[in-house]
């Protein structure tokens, strides 16, 4: 299964919706396209992140994972001057789960975090997501701390490099 760099946001927009759907329905307005969908190219393609995408001829895209610069937009957590990029955007087709596409992705992208010289891959996610937090702490991430607010309660999760 070919893993490629996504060097335009045409190619996955609507896969990237539609997993946002998914995933936050009733939570958020998910009809509104996302920030970092929206200033696709400065987020991911102008040196500040990475994209990426697993492909399969019949069905085209079924899986995603991008990083992104992090913005310290979570005032509890403190990185000291390290090197840190904010891991999002992993989602893979529900037909296509337990079949290593997730791991692969990931991997292909702790891979170029590697040769890039990033320091610290950082990444939250919620309970609501059914074995989001057990998957990444599978891959070495570790949890940092858990936000009490009852409508996202948000892990924050690192892994060193």
């Amino acid at each position: 299964m070919p893993i490629d760099t996504v060097h335009a946001c045409a190619p996955v927009l609507d896969f990237l919706q539609q997993a946002r759907a998914e995933m936050f329905a009733g939570r958020l307005d998910t009809c509104a396209m996302a920030p970092d969908l929206r200033d696709f190219e400065s987020t991911y393609t102008q040196g500040k992140g990475l994209m990426l995408a697993a492909h399969e001829p019949a069905l085209g895209i079924v899986g995603t994972i991008a990083w992104r610069a992090y913005d310290h937009r979570f005032a509890q957590l403190d990185f000291a001057g390290r090197r840190v990029v904010e891991v999002v955007r992993l989602y893979v087709r529900p037909a296509r789960r337990r079949r290593g596409i997730a791991d692969a992705l990931f991997a292909a992208l702790k891979e170029q975090a590697r040769a890039q010289g990033i320091e610290v891959l950082y990444l939250h996610t919620h309970p609501f997501l059914p074995g989001a937090e057990a998957f990444w702490q599978r891959h070495g991430f570790e949890v940092l701390c858990r936000d009490a607010d009852p409508q996202w309660q948000t892990i924050h999760m690192q892994c060193a490099l």
